[in-house]
């Protein structure tokens, strides 16, 4: 009987997180590209949104358009697992698209609405827009670099270009990186002075956030000593009566739980 109810309980596992993956992290991403989104544009309008320096990870800094590969998202500071769980995220030591240098920008490629599952479609001469406090910026795609293929040309001290990061292969096991390089169509609006020279691994390219497991195990915890409370109203109070009263918060834990742990994962998943 025991036997039977732990596999029971890993098999269920095993659906939640296949769901969560592919549908309910999408979702989550979808509700926060939402909220996000209406507090750029306020921002923007107020003329307070962030154009350079130390910008907090997760705050939102710009709108990335490209309708050939199907983006139309708000673009995050920082490039960590658990930020990019929101968005795509500007990788924090590069410059805010639109001003001197190179801005990189990461994106998924199939969980939490995997916005950067297109990338491959774009081809050379194709136009995109970024939008920012400084203004809305045209680049042209030059470049898509796979494994092993030259790099782009060195940037000129007066030029821009923003570089898409994402996987190609399968979104479960992708085998290569890809890099789109795009250069901008006109001048820069500035430099940026103040950010960050360098990130942690957690940043880099198909890095998962170790910083995550702290809390995934008090969560864990948490949810233990709520299935014990349930257990014991239980017996007290009786069976629908429990599930009434607890189900709301352990459906809440299991998602907590779920997004904390997928954090743990590469970024660019």
């Amino acid at each position: 009987m025991c036997i039977g109810w732990m596999l029971a309980a890993l098999s269920g596992l095993a659906v939640w997180a296949l769901l969560y993956a592919l549908m309910f992290s999408g979702f989550q991403e979808s509700g926060a590209q939402h909220s996000l989104y209406a507090l750029l544009r306020t921002q923007i309008a107020q003329e307070i949104a962030p154009l350079g320096g130390n910008i907090k990870l997760g705050r939102p800094v710009a709108v990335l358009r490209v309708p050939q590969a199907g983006i139309d998202a708000v673009v995050v500071e920082g490039t960590t697992s658990g930020v990019l769980e929101n968005g795509p995220g500007l990788e924090a030591d590069t410059p805010l698209p639109g001003q001197l240098g190179q801005a990189e920008i990461f994106g998924r490629q199939t969980m939490f609405g995997g916005p950067f599952r297109h990338l491959s479609a774009l081809r050379p001469g194709d136009e995109f827009q970024v939008t920012t406090g400084e203004g809305i910026f045209t680049y042209r795609v030059g470049s898509l670099i796979y494994p092993h293929d030259p790099l782009p040309p060195p940037l000129g001290a007066d030029q821009s270009r923003v570089m898409l990061v994402t996987t190609t292969g399968s979104g479960w096991a992708p085998d290569q990186l890809l890099y789109v390089v795009a250069n901008l169509v006109g001048k820069p609006a500035g430099s940026q002075a103040g950010m960050p020279t360098a990130v942690p691994a957690s940043q880099e390219p198909m890095h998962g956030d170790t910083s995550a497991l702290m809390p995934l195990v008090l969560w864990l915890q948490l949810l233990l000593v709520t299935v014990l409370a349930a257990v014991w109203v239980r017996s007290r109070w009786g069976g629908w009566q429990t599930w009434l009263v607890v189900a709301p918060a352990l459906l809440a834990l299991i998602w907590v739980i779920s997004e904390t742990a997928f954090q743990l994962l590469p970024n660019l998943i």
